[in-house]
């Protein structure tokens, strides 16, 4: 690729750090592909885009640099066609990635099982190996993979690395990965527990260390990622003990449309006295539950408006939210035995000043509460805002998993 002109003076001046060493985040979804370029030294995104609707002739490209936001639409018949597309934006509208040097491609893998505890570079094996998982993840591996090859074939001499969701919880004590079921059965079919949304919760609590000046190790932290898909984790010393997803994302909080916790014998119920197939309970569960399924709108601005309108089932559904957030605080706060600092992240979290009141309220016995006035502040800033009596600190800390991978993959290649 050649660069256009004017395209590296650009980047420098977006970038406060220099372009210097650049990462390539991508994550394939089944009909998406998400992606930064990333510096892994100053933070930034210098560069991101998402193109939608794959596999459909309304494919919704979205690209953005320096400031300018280009949207188009067009045919996107498969992932191979969308990273090419990609590849061509850049060209096209900048920055120019022989000139961001790019030096690693590091590759979102929702799913890595128990073959995977960290990063790994990769190579046909990796390939494989993700690919087997596909049964532990068969809405989102596929598409990583087809990511991953075509990304692999159009970028041959670049780095590429796997980040796995899950890896960071493969440090769980056996007690709470394991499932009360038979024990062959478990086993033969890689049933446990996995987690997910682990390099926000890897990220946030290493963030937590080093915004209070204090050694990860000393610290006992429950993390709570609140956005879409949410969950929570419990953190001793950097080490995750504890968390709220299970073998797929829909185990653990309510979320924007996935149910969360459930008896399981209402799937036997759905299908045997509403005549449900196990495609459409799985849909019923993943696509029309949570927020969405309680109060019709999975967006909590849409959910406060309801209910500032007097929509009983949007207060209902915020009840039913905040209940099972306190439930797993209080689970988590006797595992750990200590809690130190109580985090809030991802979209909800971060930005929901009413969540984050409405999660803590009723928790000082514990130890634990909120300023109004700090909460009510608006800061793109880590910021603790529990009163100075506390003997736990409740923090804002803002979550980058683009950045984390970033980092990771620059790790990874230097080792």
């Amino acid at each position: 690729m050649n660069p256009s002109t004017g395209t590296g003076d650009r980047l420098s001046s977006f970038s406060a750090h220099g372009a210097s060493e650049t990462v390539l985040v991508i994550n394939s979804g089944s009909s998406s592909v998400k992606y930064q370029l990333v510096n892994p030294i100053g933070g930034e995104a210098i560069a991101s885009g998402l193109i939608e609707r794959i596999g459909e002739d309304d494919g919704k490209i979205t690209h953005k640099f320096a400031g300018n936001t280009t949207r188009r639409v067009q045919d996107v018949p498969d992932h191979g066609t969308a990273l090419r597309i990609v590849l061509d934006l850049f060209n096209e509208l900048g920055p120019d990635l022989a000139a961001a040097d790019v030096v690693a491609v590091g590759h979102r893998v929702v799913q890595g099982g128990s073959k995977f505890s960290g990063p790994v570079i990769i190579d046909d094996q990796v390939v494989e190996d993700i690919r087997s998982l596909i049964p532990l993840a068969p809405l989102h591996n596929p598409g990583h993979v087809r990511g991953i090859e075509v990304a692999r074939a159009l970028l041959p001499d670049i780095p590429h690395v796997a980040i796995f969701d899950t890896a960071f919880f493969q440090t769980l004590p056996e007690a709470a990965y394991t499932y009360a079921i038979d024990a062959e059965l478990a086993k033969e079919h890689g049933i446990r527990r996995y987690g997910f949304h682990g390099t926000s919760h890897q990220y946030v609590s290493g963030k937590v260390s080093r915004v209070l000046g204090r050694k990860l190790e000393d610290l006992n932290q429950i993390v709570l990622h609140l956005g879409n898909g949410a969950s929570a984790s419990a953190i001793r010393g950097g080490v995750a003990v504890e968390t709220s997803m299970g073998l797929t994302p829909l185990e653990g909080l309510v979320m924007g449309t996935r149910s969360g916790d459930i008896d399981p014998a209402i799937i036997f119920h759905l299908h045997r006295n509403a005549g449900l197939s196990i495609d459409e309970i799985d849909d019923v569960l993943n696509k029309k539950s949570g927020l969405k399924g309680l109060a019709g709108d999975n967006d909590f601005r849409g959910l406060h408006d309801l209910i500032e309108a007097g929509n009983e089932g949007a207060k209902l559904a915020l009840d039913v939210y905040i209940h099972r957030l306190k439930k797993y605080i209080g689970a988590y706060h006797a595992i750990l035995g200590r809690v130190d600092v109580i985090v809030f992240t991802a979209g909800a979290g971060e930005n929901d000043d009413i969540v984050r009141s409405l999660t803590v309220a009723g928790l000082e016995s514990l130890g634990i509460a909120i300023d109004p006035a700090r909460n009510n502040e608006r800061s793109r800033e880590p910021r603790i805002i529990s009163p100075d009596w506390t003997s736990t600190l409740v923090m804002v800390v803002p979550t980058n998993e683009e950045l984390a991978i970033a980092r990771q993959c620059v790790a990874m290649i230097d080792a």
